[in-house]
């Protein structure tokens, strides 16, 4: 799948770790390893990832408890490795926001496929213009907003916008950047534009959930 996407390995047996950074580098990944959740959250304060592998029991913080505090800022796709076979705890995973599973012991290949379905998923996504956010989905070749009560229209800057934001999910796009980009003459058209977006996709525009403002950086676009 994959040419230069970067996964973040989260387990603190040693061996597991360089086995899958080895393999997946392999496979043509960017990897970053941490040993436990208080490395892998400075890691992801400074790079935002593709994917995530993340074990479950660790000393000090669990994966879910690490999963939890993710899902607060990001929806980077996760898959749980876990030890623990009963049901509940699997579920529960998925529950709190992990995209997928892979029981202990596993083959590397089967993570593999595991990490390039989801992948190839949220690539659909963006090459279809289709965006899911929650329960609503963005037509972004239609320009317009489903799952609500009513269907919702863009107008052709919001389009643009979204269009520029979802070309990859989950990175900063700085105001001048999409101000050139979208060939603006005032930043206040961008101000306008970005507000007018969160109160058609945000529940809560205020707090936004996935057009998020990056304080020095710019604007970004969590997707589902």
């Amino acid at each position: 799948m994959s040419n230069n996407l970067h996964i973040l390995i989260v387990d603190d047996d040693d061996k597991i770790r360089q086995l899958l950074r080895l393999y997946l580098i392999e496979n043509n990944f960017l990897i970053s390893t941490a040993s436990n959740a208080a490395e892998a959250e400075e890691l992801l304060k400074l790079i935002v990832f593709d994917l995530i592998v993340l074990d479950i029991m660790m000393p000090g913080r669990s994966g879910y408890e690490l999963t939890k505090d993710i899902r607060k800022y990001s929806l980077t796709p996760i898959i749980h490795l876990t030890a623990m076979n009963e049901f509940e705890n699997r579920v529960h995973g998925l529950e709190i926001g992990a995209d997928d599973y892979l029981n202990k012991p596993f083959e590397p290949r089967e993570l593999l496929l595991r990490i390039n379905n989801i992948l190839n998923k949220l690539s659909e996504k963006i090459d279809k213009k289709l965006i899911q956010l929650d329960n609503i989905v963005i037509d972004l070749s239609g320009g317009v907003i489903k799952g609500k009560t009513k269907d919702v229209n863009l107008n052709s800057n919001e389009i643009k916008i979204l269009q520029v934001l979802a070309s990859e999910p989950g990175k900063s796009f700085s105001r001048e950047h999409l101000i050139e980009t979208l060939d603006f003459t005032q930043e206040r058209t961008l101000d306008v534009c970005i507000n007018r977006l969160r109160k058609k996709i945000e529940k809560n525009p205020k707090i936004p959930k996935f057009l998020k403002t990056k304080r020095g950086s710019g604007y970004e676009l969590w997707i589902n």
